[in-house]
């Protein structure tokens, strides 16, 4: 068992890393000198676009997230490319959502079918990722996931009931399986965002959200998708060896975890 790797010699799967905060994931690990799976579902050329930026060592490949079949088809096919199991998976995929205050479901609007996109896209998806991921990880004696939440469970600035739900729920599935993988020497943790300054999920909120979220923080400003990847990086690093379980919220300290 290895209790850690450098980045540089990791093989990194970014679900939904085709663009939006994704996008970034991909770049800050590639940066860093990681093998790079970029995972999309619609966005081909987008991806194909990006993994050509660094062609040894970044490889697009479609599969949806929730079709547990088509992920592990996804690792067999990262692995027989690179030779190697896939060693660390960042769980960003997100079911079509846009962060939008004035259309999302109100209260006495809400269905269980708007929960369930989420809860399918979010944590069925996060699932799949994470049991397709264990042979090659246990055979490594390594592994990391690294699950991407939000602040809004602990601070519902705006309630999105859908997709706040999921995530809560993605939380404590990071915690028990921590638990549970820790004896393996995979390591489960989660970073959490609150709004980015700016996504494709984000785009359609109001300036003045911005601005008022802005001024509530301590430093002043929104975080910003390349931000919220570095501080990514950590879990998936050395020095984060010893943690597992853990949720690390990055927001510029609007929220206090």
């Amino acid at each position: 068992m290895q209790t850690s790797i450098n980045l540089n010699e990791q093989l990194v799967l970014v679900t939904g890393g085709a663009r939006g905060l994704g996008e970034h994931l991909v770049r800050a690990f590639l940066r860093e000198g990681a093998r790079v799976v970029i995972n999309y579902l619609h966005s081909a050329e987008a991806a194909a676009t990006l993994a050509a930026e660094a062609p040894d060592r970044a490889l697009a490949l479609q599969a949806d997230v929730t079709d547990a079949d088509a992920v592990r088809a996804l690792f067999a096919k990262a692995r027989e490319h690179f030779g190697c199991p896939i060693t660390t998976v960042i769980n960003n995929a997100l079911p079509a959502f846009s962060f939008n205050g004035d259309a999302r479901p109100h209260a006495d609007q809400l269905r269980w079918e708007d929960l369930n996109q989420q809860l399918e896209g979010v944590v069925k998806g996060a699932l799949n990722t994470t049991q397709a991921a264990l042979p090659g990880m246990r055979e490594a004696g390594f592994g990391r996931i690294v699950n991407v939440g939000t602040n809004l469970f602990q601070n519902p600035v705006v309630p999105y009931h859908d997709y706040t739900a999921a995530k809560a729920a993605l939380l404590s599935l990071t915690r028990t399986l921590s638990q549970d993988l820790g004896p393996d020497g995979i390591t489960v943790n989660m970073v959490s965002g609150g709004l980015l300054r700016t996504t494709d999920a984000s785009a359609a909120t109001p300036e003045a959200v911005f601005d008022y979220i802005a001024a509530a923080t301590p430093l002043r400003r929104v975080t910003t998708p390349a931000e919220f990847a570095d501080a990514t990086l950590f879990f998936a690093s050395p020095w984060s060896r010893s943690v597992t379980g853990q949720n690390l919220v990055v927001d510029g300290g609007l929220v206090k975890n």
